[in-house]
């Protein structure tokens, strides 16, 4: 039996063991509550892609699309203890745990998709990133998630009289279910999953939502009247453990920064296109589409904005988006 000499063996053994850490390779579990295809999904596999090169294959990505890992309440939670690596998720989720991503869920805090763009690329942008480490994840980019706008069963919304009484889907947000209410209907806070059949069976009348959702969801086959008061533009956020964060080198971490801020321009493109062919997709249902004068549902948040607007602080921060050009 050949038998190598000790220091060779040391030596063999430290060798195979530099080749096994060389080729090692972490794969992070990201969940996205989003069928396959949708653009935030394709945008984290991207992110993912990215990663492994910027690391030489030593970190990828798995994304587990469609809720398979849980609705978005849940799998914020297991993503702070660490059970969930990563998360793509829509800021309105997080509720009110974090006061300067509060600010970004105001109705029409944001003008237009120019003004969300120039406010969440720049400095407040970064500031609101950062305020998420508080929450045991941290935020490493913001993703498009269009305009939201109130679609139901019944009938075209023009103004806020139309929705007196009815019940509209809004996500588990103190401030949506106000938003709603300042509006004179009743908001059901309810796991996105459930939306469809609770329009169907009449539990709800409508829910608010952007184009793509609208139909990658099915939600325009039971609620036909679609109505473009756009009152929200709410941040989807792609976030990572606190715990797994930790774990990593400051030379990772930047490459995990620098990878996810790029992104954020596929996100953009694939969000454009997507819009474009959900809208097309949904008028084929034969969903009505009305336009809406925007005026007297702004004027109705007057209240929402007293409300979550106490803090000066936030109260800055609010005026300094609105000072924001777009």
């Amino acid at each position: 039996m050949f038998h190598l000499p000790k220091m060779a063996a040391v030596a063999v053994i430290a060798t195979s063991l530099m080749v096994s850490a060389a080729s090692a390779q972490t794969v992070l579990r990201s969940s996205d509550t989003h069928p396959d295809g949708y653009p935030t999904v394709e945008a984290v596999k991207k992110f993912g892609e990215l990663l492994s090169e910027k690391t030489d294959g030593r970190y990828s990505v798995e994304v587990f699309h469609s809720a398979q890992l849980g609705q978005e309440a849940d799998t914020i939670e297991q993503t702070q203890f660490g059970v969930i690596d990563m998360n793509r998720i829509s800021i309105g989720a997080f509720g009110t745990q974090v006061p300067e991503a509060t600010v970004t869920q105001l109705p029409y805090i944001f003008r237009s998709a120019e003004h969300f763009r120039n406010v969440l690329d720049g400095p407040i942008g970064e500031e609101i990133l950062a305020a998420f480490d508080a929450v045991d994840v941290v935020a490493l980019a913001f993703y498009d998630g269009g305009a939201r706008s109130f679609y139901n069963s019944e009938k075209p919304i023009t103004s806020p009289a139309d929705m007196a009484g009815m019940k509209f889907r809004v996500m588990q947000s103190d401030i949506f279910v106000d938003m709603v209410g300042a509006l004179g209907a009743n908001a059901t806070p309810m796991p996105y999953g459930e939306v469809y059949s609770a329009i169907q069976t009449g539990v709800i009348e409508g829910a608010e939502n952007n184009y793509p959702s609208y139909d990658t969801a099915g939600h325009a086959e039971v609620a036909k009247y679609y109505s473009l008061d756009e009152h929200l533009m709410v941040p989807e956020v792609l976030v990572i453990s606190k715990i797994v964060w930790d774990g990593l080198t400051p030379e990772d971490q930047a490459l995990f920064r620098e990878a996810a801020k790029e992104s954020v321009a596929i996100q953009r493109e694939l969000w454009a296109a997507k819009e474009v062919e959900s809208k097309a997709k949904v008028e084929a249902l034969g969903a009505t589409i009305n336009e809406v004068d925007k005026a007297p549902f702004i004027e109705a948040m007057k209240p929402v904005y007293e409300k979550y607007v106490t803090d000066p602080k936030l109260q800055d921060l609010v005026a300094r988006i609105q000072a924001t050009d777009g």
